[in-house]
C-alpha cells in the first residue's frame, strides 16, 4: 500500500466497499462513489483527498480482474489496473469526518490486505468501520430496498444498535475485515442491501439509494441525495417495462409483492414512517 498522507480527522468514520462477489447490481459501489461525489456541490466544498491506495501487482490476478484500456478525446490510449484507493472526506458541517474505502475485492493474500488496510485505520485513528454490500434476492423491484445491518460480535451488536450476524457459509474480503476489525478491537458493522436477483445486470441507483438513506440512519446524519430519486424512479421503471415483456417474470414480480406486502404491514404504519419523517427533518435542518 502508497501512502500518500495522514490528514487529521474529526471523529472518523470509515466506509468500505468492494466491487465483485459483494456487490450485486453495483449497488455498495455506487454507494462509496455516491458519498465521493454528493458532497462537492459548492453549497458543501468538500473534496476527495487521496490518501492511499493498493499495489495491484501484489493483490490482484490480473485474469480474473483485467486492466482495462480506455481511448480519450485526443485518441490516446490510457491503461487502468484493478486496485484500491482510500480518500479522506472533511465533511465540517457534520460530527465526523469520513475515510471511504472503494475498489476491487482483491484476489489474494487477504490477510495481508486487511492487515495493511486496518493499519491505516488505526493510524487514521478511526473510531469505526462500516462494510457495504448488496446481495441478490427474493424480493421486487417495486418496494423499497431492504437493507439488513448487523454487527460481527453479539457484544458490539448490542452496543452499536443492530442484529447479530448469524450469516454461515462462504464470505467476501468484507466478511474477513468485520473478523479482522473485532479481533484489533475496532468496532464494525456490516450494511447489506438485498437487490432483486430478476434485476442485477445493470447498476441499481434504487439499491443504492437505500444504502445511503441506512448509513443516515445509522450515523444520525443528513446525506445529499443529488439526482439519486430521480435515478431509482427511471431504473425502477425500465425493469417493471421489463418484466412486462415476459408473462412469467411479471406473474413472479405478482408474487413477490405480496409476499413482501404481508411480511411489511405490521411496520407499514410505525417504524418505516418515523424513519422517513427523521429523514426528511435531518435534511430540512441540514438545509
Amino acid at each position: 500500500m502508497e501512502i500518500h498522507q495522514i490528514p487529521a480527522l474529526r471523529n472518523p468514520v470509515m466506509i468500505v466497499a468492494f466491487s465483485g462477489w459483494n456487490d450485486a447490481a453495483e449497488a455498495a459501489t455506487g454507494a462509496a462513489s455516491h458519498l465521493l461525489g454528493c458532497w462537492t456541490d459548492p453549497s458543501f466544498d468538500v473534496v476527495p483527498e487521496l490518501i492511499a491506495d493498493v499495489d495491484p501487482e501484489e493483490f490482484y490476478d490480473f485474469q480474473v480482474n483485467r486492466p482495462m484500456i480506455e481511448v480519450d478525446d485526443s485518441h490516446v490510449r490510457n491503461l487502468t489496473w484493478p486496485g484500491t484507493q482510500i480518500f479522506a472526506l472533511r465533511t465540517p458541517s457534520l460530527e465526523n469526518d469520513f475515510v471511504v474505502v472503494r475498489g476491487v475485492e482483491p484476489s489474494m493474500k487477504w490477510k495481508t490486505f486487511t492487515s495493511d488496510l486496518l493499519d491505516l485505520a488505526d493510524d487514521l485513528e478511526i473510531e469505526i468501520v462500516i462494510t457495504i454490500g448488496s446481495m441478490l434476492a427474493d424480493t421486487p423491484h417495486t418496494r423499497p430496498i431492504t437493507v439488513s445491518g448487523s454487527g460481527a460480535h453479539p457484544d458490539i451488536a448490542a452496543r452499536l444498535g443492530v442484529e447479530i450476524s448469524k450469516y454461515e457459509g462462504p464470505t467476501g474480503v468484507l466478511g474477513v475485515i468485520q473478523d479482522a476489525c473485532v479481533r484489533r478491537g475496532i468496532d464494525a458493522i456490516s450494511l447489506w442491501a438485498a437487490v432483486p436477483h430478476y434485476a442485477s445486470n445493470s447498476p441499481s441507483p434504487k439499491a443504492t439509494m437505500a444504502l445511503i438513506n441506512s448509513l443516515e440512519d445509522f450515523l444520525d446524519i443528513s446525506i445529499p441525495q443529488g439526482d439519486l430519486h430521480e435515478q431509482s424512479a427511471d431504473w425502477e421503471l425500465e425493469v417493471t417495462e421489463m418484466a412486462r415483456e415476459d408473462s412469467d417474470v411479471a406473474e413472479y414480480v405478482k408474487a413477490l409483492e405480496e409476499t413482501k406486502d404481508a411480511s411489511d404491514l405490521p411496520e407499514a404504519s410505525g417504524e418505516s414512517i418515523a424513519r422517513e419523517l427523521e429523514r426528511f427533518l435531518r435534511r430540512q435542518t441540514g438545509n
